[in-house]
């Protein structure tokens, strides 16, 4: 009976040391639920995965207030909205930068993308071109000036008679706006319709609104016109700038889509028109428009992409180990903020400690005996990755091989190999991971799935390692799209 105990004993053993060969990377999968997946859920949908979800194409803007980079996290008021309404949809979001706000609206109906996700004036004259989504938001036009350079000395009263406070008083004076702007429109109707003489100078449209702001307090140019929540927030940190006087009446802002795509535009309407009874819509625009707090504290950050080009305070040490394994250092970047949000002393529950959450006993097989040290921790993090691509040296895509080691370093090797195992008895292609053995990841949470006798080692929590392997690329497009490498 002993014998037969101590058979089994060893069967056991033999069969647990097999499924966790080469990787022994559950652990991350454990700790991705506290440190790095934030794991979004899509309740039954994601285990009744059958076929790859639409795409929805969005045309952005590089700005302080819409789409950026801030230690590491994609953020930005249209981004988060985008995030949610792509969840909503059911769809992937693919953003899209554009490099000059005037070309928005010919990409868009050039096919380049589906949706722009940019304040844009809703205009009778723009109806006649493209769909408006119902309005974000209401705001005003304000015209940007600068005060007197003793205008800390000097009475409140004689401040106001050196400041244009009566539109009259922008007669033959010149101000600068871009070409194809809501706010070059104002100024057109306000000298053509009611008799101005404002003399109006074009700027490129590679240039934000934030940007153009700035350039005025820099005495680069004398007056621009912006938003008045743009105009706020965008000198919070430029007292010498004064955004009081009105330009327009309330316009209202929206999102744009083409004229073909009224399909897309009733959904989008619906959500947002759910959005917009939820308090969660107001918090996130109070973030990006009224938190002055905030705003000042990311310009001060030396890791918001907007001024520095940095991704986090590791980046030389990235940049060297992901040469050494030959990935591209943004990625690897997106790998250690989804492990631990650049935090190196970030501890799980089940004991994976620093940026790349490493298992005490895999960090010490590495050679990793203070998991807490930022140097080491990437060191070992790497080396580990490197070991796992190298098992998947029958998979030629690169991409597709960086998918299935980052796959096993989450779940485990041994749930992949079931996983590409499935792919392959159900006439899947089991060396691609997009759309072939992603599905069948998710199976793996299937009693009648991970009870077959094809499947080595039992349950795994596919929606997991399938959501980590998204969140890891859409940022890593994201990083690439602040970050030239």
């Amino acid at each position: 009976m002993l014998k037969i105990i101590r058979k089994l004993f060893i069967f056991s053993m033999v069969l647990w040391f097999i499924s966790n060969q080469n990787v022994l990377a559950s652990s991350s999968a454990l700790s991705n639920f506290a440190y790095g997946n934030q794991i979004k859920n899509k309740k039954q949908q994601f285990t009744n995965f059958k076929k790859a979800k639409q795409k929805l194409k969005v045309l952005v803007v590089y700005s302080s207030t819409s789409y950026f980079l801030y230690r590491g996290k994609t953020m930005g008021f249209e981004y988060e909205l985008l995030e949610r309404l792509s969840d909503m949809l059911d769809m992937d979001l693919e953003v899209v930068v554009s490099e000059n706000i005037d070309s928005l609206i010919p990409d868009l109906l050039s096919g380049k993308a589906d949706l722009i996700a940019h304040g844009i004036t809703i205009t009778e004259e723009l109806k006649k071109t493209v769909l408006f989504t119902d309005y974000i938001y209401s705001t005003h036009q304000v015209l940007i000036q600068k005060k007197p350079h003793n205008w800390r000395q000097i009475k409140a009263s004689e401040l106001e008679k050196d400041l244009i406070r009566e539109l009259k008083d922008l007669n033959k004076d010149t101000v600068w706006v871009r070409e194809l702007s809501s706010y070059k429109n104002q100024l057109n109707h306000l000298n053509n319709d009611l008799g101005y003489a404002i003399n109006i100078q074009v700027l490129d449209g590679s240039y934000s609104t934030d940007e153009i702001i700035d350039m005025v307090n820099r005495d680069i140019i004398k007056y621009t016109v912006a938003d008045d929540n743009l105009a706020k927030i965008n000198t919070t940190n430029m007292p010498d700038l004064d955004v009081v006087t009105p330009i327009s009446g309330e316009q209202q802002i929206a999102w744009v889509v083409r004229p073909d795509s009224k399909e897309l535009l009733n959904r989008i309407n619906e959500q947002l028109h759910n959005a917009k009874k939820n308090t969660d819509f107001y918090v996130i625009y109070n973030k990006y428009f009224k938190n002055k707090t905030y705003y000042k504290k990311r310009l001060k950050s030396p890791y918001y992409s907007l001024k520095h080009g940095k991704i986090s305070p590791y980046d030389k040490i990235i940049k060297k180990e992901a040469a050494r394994i030959g990935w591209d250092w943004r990625l690897l970047s997106s790998v250690i903020y989804q492990e631990s949000r650049f935090n190196p002393n970030a501890k799980s529950w089940s004991g994976a400690v620093g940026l790349m959450q490493m298992m005490p006993e895999t960090a010490k097989a590495h050679g990793l005996y203070d998991p807490t040290n930022p140097k080491e921790n990437i060191k070992a993090g790497a080396t580990y990755l490197q070991q796992i691509f190298n098992q998947f040296k029958e998979i030629e895509n690169t991409e597709q091989r960086i998918k299935f080691t980052l796959a096993s370093y989450n779940s485990g090797y041994g749930h992949v190999l079931d996983a590409q195992r499935l792919a392959e008895s159900k006439g899947k292609d089991k060396y691609s991971w997009d759309n072939h053995v992603e599905s069948m990841m998710l199976e793996l949470s299937k009693p009648e799935i991970y009870r077959k006798a094809i499947i080595k080692h039992g349950y795994a929590r596919g929606v997991e390692t399938y959501n980590y392997i998204k969140d890891i690329f859409q940022r890593y497009d994201n990083y690439q799209n602040f970050i030239k490498s």
